[in-house]
């Protein structure tokens, strides 16, 4: 079945034009359709898919990560209500509009024509990842999609939320460095030379710390071309080399020995960690499975080896903790949960709590952090407007002495 964008006119007695899009078989069928509905058709055109996504569309699909929960949670209420599936996606359509409409539209087709709603998302694989994909197949299967719905909809809030503190954690510090940044540079290319300008044509001998901002002042305005070519090829080549094996196990090894943020990154990669596990262990998914798909979740690659480690471990017939302990990336906490767990029966149970526990942790990690950054920037922007400013009004003052 395909998309179809229609105009028409209402019934007798309605002069309004109405626009929408409607599925169906064919542009016939999709008039029939109309029709019955008791509307006058006056154009009907197929919606063009397009071959590829672009990078950019990709990156915009992403962002409508808000409405995928949003979706989510009112097919849970629906379903849950007693609504029929398909029902509830009709009625979830005429919600949403452009793009995003035409993705249910899409979602809709794929469960009319007899397919699940796993297989219709697993066709939008930007829109819904491994861990969604997982739990409504499951949800599916036993008959609970409404529940499990409701399960994934509390994940994907919680883990926004822990992107969200570690985002606003470093937001702060980064704004005052850039301002910081473009002070100093409008201050040392357009404040400085001008001032010194007339202080240089007296010929008096300027002192060491003018000397030292005059000398970054000429570099800037002289070789700003060099320094923009430097920073263009450093924002260009530094992505480029991360992404490579090598340079992407550097860095990552970089980041988990960096103090404070370090600890921050392991924190939040572990509590993301637990709360895939936890979700799908609850929606029964099988163990090596919700390995698996943690592993997907995971970004930094010493972490993702570890749980690779683990997964091998359990293919293995081999001891969960002992598999973890072995690859030093994981702290004793993590690795006691996992061999508890697994001994009790109640591992989803423990890493819900763990979730919860390292929730936590990266809260107060990051609100330390912001309190370290801040004076930290503050002093620094404080030197060096300050040193600028000294260089500059020092000469002048030994003018004034002379006189």
């Amino acid at each position: 079945m395909a998309v179809y964008v229609y105009t028409a006119n209402g019934g007798a007695g309605q002069a309004s034009t109405i626009q929408g899009t409607i599925t169906a078989d064919s542009p016939r069928h999709a008039r029939d359709q109309l029709r019955a509905q008791g509307l006058i058709i006056r154009d009907v055109v197929q919606q063009k898919a397009a071959r590829k996504e672009s990078r950019w569309s990709q990156y915009l699909t992403r962002r409508q990560t808000g409405k995928v929960t949003g979706l989510l949670q009112e097919m849970s209420t629906l379903l849950g209500a007693g609504i029929p599936l398909l029902e509830a996606l009709d009625t979830i359509t005429r919600q949403h509009t452009g793009r995003f409409q035409q993705s249910i539209l899409l979602l809709r087709d794929h469960v009319a024509a007899g397919g699940s709603l796993a297989e219709a998302m697993s066709h939008q694989g930007s829109l819904f990842d491994a861990v969604c994909l997982s739990i409504v197949e499951v949800g599916e299967s036993a008959g609970t999609l409404d529940t499990s719905l409701a399960s994934l909809v509390d994940f994907r809030r919680r883990t926004a939320g822990l992107k969200n503190k570690v985002a606003s954690a470093l937001m702060y510090p980064c704004i005052v460095l850039g301002l910081g940044v473009v002070v100093s540079l409008f201050l040392m290319t357009y404040v400085v030379p001008n001032l010194l300008e007339v202080l240089m044509s007296s010929g008096k001998k300027l002192p060491f710390a003018t000397v030292v901002v005059k000398s970054i002042s000429d570099f800037l305005i002289n070789w700003w071309w060099l320094l923009t070519f430097v920073v263009g090829a450093t924002i260009v080549g530094v992505p480029a080399l991360l992404r490579t094996e090598h340079g992407g196990m550097f860095w990552d090894r970089l980041q988990l020995r960096a103090p404070v943020f370090g600890d921050l990154i392991r924190k939040q990669a572990i509590a993301r960690m637990s709360m895939v596990m936890s979700t799908l262990l609850k929606s029964d998914v099988v163990f090596v499975k919700s390995v698996q798909i943690a592993q997907r979740t995971v970004r930094n690659r010493v972490l993702r080896d570890a749980l690779v480690a683990c997964e091998k471990a359990v293919m293995a017939g081999r001891d969960i903790s002992a598999a973890l302990e072995s690859t030093r990336a994981f702290p004793p906490l993590v690795i006691q949960v996992f061999a508890v767990g697994q001994a009790s029966g109640r591992l989803e149970s423990m890493l819900e709590d763990l979730a919860r526990d390292y929730d936590t942790q990266v809260d107060v990690t990051a609100g330390r952090l912001t309190a370290l950054l801040e004076p930290i920037m503050m002093v620094f922007l404080a030197i060096a407007v300050g040193f600028i400013a000294f260089a500059t009004i020092l000469p002048i003052l030994e003018a004034g002495d002379v006189l």
